[in-house]
């Protein structure tokens, strides 16, 4: 596999001389030939010239290359590429009636070149070809053992596919599976900044002239361009990454290699992962590219350490920095965190400093001494934190490990059992031997252990051990025991019977811890699903809570710092914000359970009293309510302010019409009256005339501008009477162009069939375009229509309006749209400023948008983006 380079396609070299095709080269098919793809971020980058390139080097290098297929598509320095090279003549296909050429396979395996060059991989061939698809063709090529060189775009991979119609609008259904691209031996990434590419369209160097500006306006935008480039860039580093990875591995590579920086933060579910998230983040920072971590290491028992309240928010937080969370399985801590590290070829690990006490550390070095010591090139950070050296607290006591139901049965079996047993055995006391006895006892501890736990066996062993000496072991009646053999078999009884309790107890609680880590991590899964699943509504997510728990009620309670008018409540009451189950707490002092999420917010829990094992799961439940809080106030706050600040927005746009545009037509046609009025001057008719049109068209302008006022202020009082429809583009646009009158003339209008029907009021529709098409027509030269395009995006359709007048800085687009700014693409003469601001204004209001950029080239081109209707 290749490392990607950026290939040699923005240095148009003249091509080299003749390609000589004298020497011929029969694989026979042994060995499967090998693959090389050049990957493109878009059209037009340069990909068959630099595949063509190749071709031409490898022929100079004495290997016999020809060429498959490849599409010029008309550019002339790719066509001198082909000159003097041997190139397999295409099969020509009928169907439906018409004829087409494809890559004849067949043809191309019987010449049996070494390399064929052929373009376009993702290309769908005719119906009568070989195989569906080219890269099939290429597959059975490579099978020949001929070697191929392809081409590719990003946008033609499966796995990006999606992706790109989101981005670009358009579907592209000429696609090819990614292992396919994966699987050649070598990828080069042709790449261009999306700004080289726009100059090559303008230049005419992509596609023929006529074409240019429906595509720089549509496919080959600046923000699509960019999205594209990076989408290229990400998989190819995919790519890479695999390669890297796999050469590790085939190599036995355990080191970390240092090509990226990763870094990876342990958390131990202790409050100071917060800290240690964001230290991590900050280290990965000051290293572009580089990315952060986490990792939580559970014991092989299945087991977890922490607390999970901790643990998920710290999840949360590091996947808002961009991070990754990861848990893995080790009872070597040390060993676990590094082999992590090493397995995700990080660089640095975060580590916090310990929480143990000194007397501790003297006995054991600790995970972070151990880590550093065996950490190797990996760089470890230790960092302190306010819980450092406090120590981890005391551990949890667990509940018993049996019920006392249980322990009672075991207590009666231990005092009744054994005198039974000495009573069954004493008539045959000379017909077994002791080592028998011996068994026999041990089995009555074992399963008085079973059935009452440890304390029953301890005392049913050494009870067992008396009676063995007095009864059973010579000389009887006595406490003396004569055989040394005898006393040893009774003190490893003893020994047995106590070890054999002690690991069923031992047993019995591992399981009943177990249950509970099943419980636990049921109820978090609860969790998680009703987070992913969206159900943010605190009711919902209390409900859930007071299921899992089997609880009657749970309130989310909030403090109130003053009293309120509604409620008038006193200082330091309590407010319910949401409840679910009957009889909500008022209060945590009537809860029977409550946790304090922060300074204000409280979760109380009626029904029973939980313990601490579940009041960890308690308080994942009390951190996510506190989160879906925020959420909807968030919102709510969001939802009041826009329409303050669109109210503030036309208000201003308001006072800034009547203090300028007002004025403008009003002077104008004031002093063509005042000048037909003056008895000075004996105007001509024909003067007379001329000023009675400037005091007429003055007036029509000054209508125009106090209907737009009034509708703005129609639209902030929210009674402008918005009719909001599906509208068909096929209808509003002509009418907007006739609308213009004399100014229609000057318009090219490029609107598609098939487009979708748009949410919008089809009047101010209407007055938006012909507001935008007008004011492009005065800047416009006047040997340059204005053209008029639209497409779909996404779920939106665009509407541009294209002119090539002078054109706006883009540091001075938005100030277009600050009311009477006359900026480059504007004469002083125009006052124009309302026009467009009340277009936004208008635009925005049927749940648009009105942007403005460049036109390659020169000029201004604004794009109305309008939502497709739920009914088109």
């Amino acid at each position: 596999m290749s490392t990607p380079r950026a290939a040699r396609s923005a240095s148009w070299a003249s091509p080299p001389s003749t390609c000589s095709n004298s020497t011929w080269h029969s694989t026979g098919g042994d060995v499967r030939g090998r693959l090389r793809v050049y990957l493109g971020a878009a059209p037009g980058v340069g990909k068959t010239y630099a595949m063509l390139g190749e071709g031409r080097r490898a022929c100079e290098r004495g290997r016999d290359v020809v060429v498959g297929f490849v599409e010029t598509h008309g550019r002339p320095r790719t066509a001198a590429l082909l000159e003097g090279m041997e190139i397999i003549p295409r099969r020509t296909l009928v169907h439906r009636g018409a004829t087409f050429t494809e890559l004849d396979v067949d043809a191309l395996i019987e010449r049996a070149p070494k390399v064929a060059l052929i373009d376009e991989l993702a290309h769908t061939n005719v119906p009568g070809s070989r195989n569906a698809k080219r890269w099939q063709d290429v597959d059975d090529i490579l099978d020949a053992g001929i070697d191929v060189v392809s081409t590719v775009n990003i946008q033609h991979l499966e796995s990006v596919n999606d992706v790109v119609e989101q981005i670009t609008g358009i579907p592209q259904r000429e696609t090819v599976p990614d292992e396919v691209v994966r699987r050649a031996a070598q990828i080069e990434l042709v790449d261009m900044s999306p700004e080289a590419l726009r100059r090559r369209m303008a230049h005419g160097n992509v596609y023929a002239p006529e074409k240019v500006d429906a595509a720089l306006s549509n496919y080959f935008r600046v923000g699509n361009l960019t999205a594209l480039r990076e989408l290229a860039l990400l998989w190819v580093a995919g790519k890479v990454d695999d390669q890297l990875d796999r050469y590790r591995a085939d190599h036995g590579i355990a080191g970390t290699w240092e090509t990226r920086e990763r870094v990876v933060v342990a958390l131990t579910g202790g409050p100071e992962g917060d800290t240690l998230v964001r230290r991590a983040a900050r280290i990965a920072a000051r290293t572009k590219g580089a990315g952060v971590l986490a990792v939580h290491v559970t014991s092989s028992d299945g087991l977890a350490g922490g607390d999970p309240a901790n643990l998920a928010r710290q999840r949360t937080l590091v996947e808002s920095m961009g991070g990754s969370y990861h848990q893995v399985v080790g009872d070597d801590i040390p060993q676990a965190l590094l082999d992590f590290a090493r397995g995700v070829n990080a660089t640095q690990l975060v580590l916090g400093a310990s929480r143990r006490g000194r007397f501790a550390q003297v006995l054991s070095r600790g995970v972070g001494v151990e880590t550093i010591a065996r950490s190797g090139p990996i760089d470890v950070h230790l960092v302190t934190h306010a819980e450092a050296k406090r120590g981890r607290g005391r551990p949890e006591r667990s509940r018993a490990a049996l019920n006392g139901r249980r322990r009672l049965s075991g207590w009666a079996v231990a005092v009744a059992g054994m005198p039974l047993l000495t009573a069954a055995l004493l008539p045959f006391r000379d017909v077994i031997s002791l080592p028998s006895e011996i068994l026999m006892f041990l089995c009555l501890v074992v399963g008085v252990a079973l059935i009452g736990g440890m304390w029953p066996a301890m005392v049913a062993a050494v009870g067992g051990s008396l009676l063995l000496n007095w009864f059973f072991t010579p000389p009887v009646r006595t406490w003396t025991i004569a055989d040394p053999e005898n006393f040893l078999a009774l003190v490893v009884f003893v020994l047995v019977a106590a070890a054999v309790s002690t690991i069923v107890d031992l047993a019995a609680r591992r399981t009943r811890e177990a249950a509970r880590a099943r419980a636990d991590a049921e109820a978090l899964s609860t969790l998680a699903g009703h987070v992913l699943r969206g159900e943010a509504a605190l009711p919902s997510l209390l409900g859930r809570l007071r299921e899992t728990f089997g609880l009657d009620s749970v309130t989310l309670l909030e403090r109130l710092s003053e009293p309120t008018p509604d409620d008038q409540a006193e200082p330091g009451a309590w407010r319910i914000i949401a409840a679910s189950g009957t009889a909500p707490c008022t209060a945590p002092a009537v809860a029977d359970t409550d946790v304090q999420i922060d300074d204000r917010l409280v979760l109380a829990a009626r029904g029973r009293l939980l313990d601490a094992s579940d009041r960890r799961v308690l308080e994942a439940f009390a951190a996510e309510a506190a989160v879906a809080l925020r959420h909807e106030r968030l919102q709510r706050e969001a939802e009041q302010a826009k329409p303050l600040a669109e109210a503030d927005k036309m208000r201003t746009a308001l006072l800034a019409a009547v203090s300028h545009d007002l004025r403008t037509p009003l002077s104008a046609a004031k002093a063509a009256v005042e000048s037909l009025r003056g008895q000075d001057v004996d105007w001509t008719p024909q003067d007379r005339e001329e000023l009675l049109a400037t005091a007429g068209e003055s007036l029509d302008r000054l209508d125009r501008l106090v209907e737009n006022l009034l509708d703005m202020s129609r639209l902030q009082a929210g009674v402008l009477g918005l009719s909001l429809q599906p509208v068909a583009l096929e209808d509003v646009i002509p009418r907007a162009i006739d609308d213009l009158g004399p100014m229609r003339d000057h318009i090219d209008g490029e609107v598609p069939f098939g487009l979708p029907e748009i949410q919008a009021d089809p009047a101010l529709l209407e007055r938006v375009l012909v507001n935008l098409m007008a004011n492009a027509v005065r800047h416009s030269p006047p040997d340059h229509a204005v053209l008029v395009t639209a497409s779909r995006h996404d779920h939106d359709v665009e509407i541009r309006v294209i002119d090539r007048g002078p054109g706006i800085p883009p540091e001075h687009h938005e100030h277009v749209f600050l009311p009477f700014q006359r900026l480059g693409d504007r004469d002083n003469g125009a006052g124009v400023g309302l026009g467009l601001a009340l277009s936004r204004g208008l635009a925005e209001a049927m749940g648009g948008t009105l942007e403005p950029e460049e036109t390659p080239g020169g000029g201004l081109t604004m794009t109305v983006r309008m939502p497709i209707s739920s009914k088109g």
